[in-house]
């Protein structure tokens, strides 16, 4: 099975079982979070659905898919329970990809998986429990944070409720500006030279281009200038994703990046612009189409047209070595 530069459509718990063992140098994804899990369908329509909910109301949050059940409500036991079995059943699904994504890594790889301040230490355990050793969870601060939840005074206040004024600043929540990156890797072969040297990766690049030394947060990220284009939910920006593959793995072509979440596609891109190799997997059909075409966006005039009459449906990709 030809696995290089490639796009595969489908659930990655099945397309993994199809890829070599000790294959992958590397993992960079943002699989859904656990919001998105709780018994919804994983598709474009749906999470249109949920967003368009909100468009134009007074909702601060606008690009995350809502109706996802664990908001609102009683806080009740039931509530509770509910949002436990949620945070369980998330946590298995995770070890089931976890535990092919384990065997399909290369021993030494690094996987870089990004989660929600909530659920980052489930992501982390359910990793572990499949074999990888934690390393690291790096902060990746957004340009800006929006405070949401229950504001407590305001709340008060249109109940009626005398002394509302003694509760200016009290909200449910904090001003959430940063997303994890759960950092694992699959154990070394001894240590790490003898892993660098028969595999050629397990370390990371640490040193900045103002030779200061990388710190495990990540900020001042620009945004991508066609953002607002891509109908993914939850875009990363371009610059965030070559940040990651330039601290985990060596460019090279001899390195494959797994994508098992691949979206719209930018840890691909990623990857192709700084000379990887890639392999993508992702369920939505719609996401598929936007990754492709941000692919072959790549691809320099002179080939552009021996791709042009290539089927949709096909998996393969350009690649230097393709023609």
């Amino acid at each position: 099975m030809k696995i290089k530069n490639q796009l595969f459509t489908g659930d990655c718990k099945e397309v993994m079982r199809e890829l070599p063992d000790s294959s992958i140098s590397a993992c960079i994804t943002d699989p859904p979070y656990n919001y998105e899990f709780i018994g919804h369908r994983w598709n474009a329509a749906e999470i249109q659905r949920r967003v368009s909910r909100v468009q134009g109301s007074k909702t601060l949050v606008k690009n995350i898919p809502y109706g996802s059940g664990l908001a609102g409500g009683v806080r009740n036991a039931r509530w509770y329970e509910r949002v436990r079995q949620n945070i369980l059943d998330y946590e298995q699904w995770c070890y089931e990809w976890s535990v092919e994504l384990f065997r399909v890594c290369k021993e030494g790889a690094v996987v870089a998986a990004f989660n929600s301040t909530r659920t980052m230490a489930h992501l982390q355990v359910a990793m572990e429990r499949a074999g990888f050793y934690a390393r690291d969870c790096i902060v990746y601060r957004r340009p800006s944070g929006i405070p949401k939840g229950l504001n407590l005074q305001a709340k008060l206040e249109r109940k009626g409720v005398d002394g509302s004024e003694n509760w200016v600043g009290w909200h449910s929540c904090l001003r959430n500006e940063w997303e994890a990156i759960v950092v694992v890797q699959k154990p070394l072969v001894n240590n790490y030279v003898e892993t660098l040297l028969k595999n050629g990766i397990g370390l990371f690049h640490t040193i900045n281009e103002d030779g200061s030394f990388q710190s495990n947060i990540l900020e001042n990220i620009p945004r991508d200038e066609r953002e607002q284009e891509n109908v993914h939910c939850t875009v990363k920006p371009l610059a965030l994703m070559e940040k990651l593959v330039q601290m985990i793995v060596p460019a090279s072509s001899e390195h494959l990046i797994l994508d098992p979440f691949a979206g719209s596609g930018t840890t691909l891109v990623a990857a192709k612009k700084l000379g990887c190799s890639y392999v993508g997997i992702e369920i939505v059909p719609e996401y598929v189409e936007i990754a492709r075409t941000r692919l072959n966006e790549l691809i320099p005039p002179s080939v552009r047209k021996n791709v042009s009459n290539v089927s949709p449906r096909t998996p393969l990709l350009w690649h230097e070595d393709t023609f």
